[in-house]
């Protein structure tokens, strides 16, 4: 049993849950501030709103736009194929350490879901020449 300092409140208490109803627990009320932690917590406020307003004010930066929506347009879609591209060289690792497990395993499916790994990353990391090659 807890031997809490007790504090009461004029106004309703919270209601128990059940297991402190079933185990016959004292319940404990919210505890009220004192005037003191009530000065220290707007004083904390009065010195913390000030720093992040001027954490925002230092620490921004501009943002330059291109002139061109079109240049915009490719920029963004080189970033998307780079991506791509780095996900297609994951997925070639990937193929080639399956590849080089299934030789040691003698294992047939590992095999053929490595060279299925491998050649479907080298699909995914080549994407935009291919696409390239096909619209020209």
């Amino acid at each position: 049993m807890n031997d809490e300092k007790m504090i009461y409140r004029k106004s309703r208490p919270l209601p128990a849950t059940k297991y402190q109803l079933r185990n016959r627990q004292r319940i404990p009320l919210p505890v009220t501030l004192s005037k003191e932690e009530q000065e220290q917590n707007s004083i904390r406020f009065l010195l913390v709103v000030p720093m992040v307003l001027l954490f925002f004010v230092l620490f921004t930066t501009p943002a330059f736009a291109a002139d061109d929506p079109l240049k915009v347009i490719n920029n963004t879609s080189d970033f998307i194929f780079a991506c791509i591209k780095a996900i297609g060289y994951i997925v070639i690792g990937f193929g080639i350490v399956q590849l080089g497990l299934s030789f040691k395993s003698h294992d047939a499916s590992q095999r053929a879901t490595g060279l299925m790994s491998l050649f479907g990353g080298i699909l995914i990391a080549f994407a935009k020449p291919i696409l390239d090659l096909i619209v020209g």
